[in-house]
């Protein structure tokens, strides 16, 4: 079925080329105006004037019979590439609530963890419960990053560190995929902390597990793509984070890498030195950690929302990154520890407010640069011909709007190749919307 999307404010198209994108200015926006969109079997076929739309609509092949939905009139509001959220712990089971009300207390995170919170605490209750049960929170939870305007998710196991767990969240994120209209993109995170019954002078013992027995086995399964290490003081040291990784890699999995998120550990220089797809974090990277990421590929995603909820006055360098000429990527970094939040425009803001980074450079870390940090930089995050219809159509006019409300939900219809995946879009009708393009107040 043909769809066309018209009366549109203008189009993101984002760059022509895939990703990355370093030192990006507006010109990698592809902006256009006074045209619209059709899209055939799930892909973009023409971006086009409105008249052209209607022609291209009228001329499909087939039994011509009205079709609900094959037109949508945007009423003057802005289409862009839906956004790509390159780092996420989606699949969990409670919330941390007392985790912060002790750091608002002045607790740190060693107190926390000795009082029964932290990581440890979300392992010892998802071991508890069924792969069923978590396949409904899961999917419920990525349904409210789908409403916010994001399509593509990369989603971590990690909170089981046990073979069978570890395995278990996998085929959640693999089920929630089946389930969900959107992309997602599954990582192994088996070296997330050291588990309680490997404390102490068993944590060698641990990294010999992940390296002999899950990697392997979570190879043999095909449910992951990406392989990735909390590289960190007091949780896994580099020499360890290496050895996981270069197993990780023999064994078909690409390497990412938690790094320096609150102390320096090295782990930027790591990354870039086995050729991950991504470090994140980057909180406390360091200048020579800087130098070295922009001169590779690895992507740096930075999550500012993480460091805003701890509380944490320092931001990671965003705006030294840029300069050096580091290709830069915004997620979420969705847990429920450090970062309950799937609103991904929100991270947009704090990019701009927080990392002084530009409107234009914030959208294409959530776009172009995360999609290629989550290893869809060939097709996901820019609009193209031929390419999938991944899309958000937004309630403004102005794209610098997606990093100025920040909080509001500004995200009017999305599509997941071609496909209604915000809950909303189900109702479009053939008929004009005629709906004002309000910005959230006006």
């Amino acid at each position: 079925m043909r769809q066309i999307l018209v009366n549109a404010s203008a189009i993101v198209c984002g760059p022509a080329h895939g990703g990355p994108v370093r030192h990006p200015t507006a010109e990698h926006l592809g902006i256009r105006t006074g045209v619209g969109l059709g899209i055939d079997d799930g892909a973009i076929s023409i971006v086009a004037p409105d008249a052209d739309l209607h022609d291209w609509l009228r001329d499909e092949p087939g039994p011509r019979s009205p079709v609900p939905g094959s037109r949508l009139d945007c009423g003057g509001r802005l289409i862009t590439a839906g956004l790509v959220d390159a780092h996420t712990h989606a699949v969990f089971g409670k919330a941390r609530l007392d985790d912060q009300a002790r750091r608002a207390r002045g607790e740190d995170y060693k107190a926390i963890a000795a009082a029964g919170g932290g990581i440890l605490s979300s392992v010892a209750d998802f071991r508890t419960r069924d792969e069923d049960e978590l396949v409904r929170l899961t999917t419920n939870r990525l349904a409210h990053l789908a409403a916010l305007g994001t399509t593509t998710v990369e989603v971590k196991s990690g909170y089981g560190l046990a073979l069978d767990h570890e395995l278990k969240a996998l085929r959640v994120i693999q089920r929630a995929a089946r389930t969900l209209p959107l992309t997602l993109v599954p990582t192994f995170l088996g070296a997330h902390e050291i588990p309680a019954e490997y404390r102490g002078a068993r944590r060698d013992a641990y990294v010999r597990l992940i390296v002999e027995e899950m990697l392997p086995a979570v190879a043999r399964s095909g449910l992951a793509r990406f392989c990735d290490v909390f590289c960190e003081p007091g949780v896994f040291s580099r020499d360890e984070s290496r050895a996981v990784l270069v197993a990780a890699k023999a064994l078909g999995l690409k390497p990412k890498l938690h790094a320096d998120e609150l102390d320096p550990s090295g782990g930027a220089e790591l990354a870039a030195e086995l050729g991950a797809t991504s470090a994140d974090h980057l909180g406390a990277v360091t200048a020579a950690g800087i130098e070295a990421l922009a001169g590779s590929d690895t992507v740096a995603v930075l999550l500012p929302g993480t460091l805003t909820f701890l509380g944490k006055p320092k931001q990671a360098p965003a705006r030294a990154l840029l300069d050096a000429g580091a290709v830069v990527a915004l997620a979420t970094d969705f847990n429920p520890g450090s970062s309950p939040t799937g609103n991904l425009p929100l991270i947009m803001a704090l990019g701009v407010s927080q990392g002084r980074m530009q409107p234009e450079e914030v959208f294409l870390a959530a776009t172009v640069n995360a999609a290629c940090a989550a290893g869809e930089g060939d097709d996901r995050g820019r609009i193209r011909v031929g390419g999938p219809a991944d899309l958000t159509v937004w309630n403004c006019r102005d794209l610098r709007e997606l990093s100025y409300w920040y909080g509001m939900p500004l995200a009017w219809r999305v599509y997941r190749s071609g496909l209604p995946c915000d809950g909303v879009s189900a109702g479009i009708s053939s008929a004009d919307s005629g709906a004002a393009p309000l910005s959230p107040v006006s």
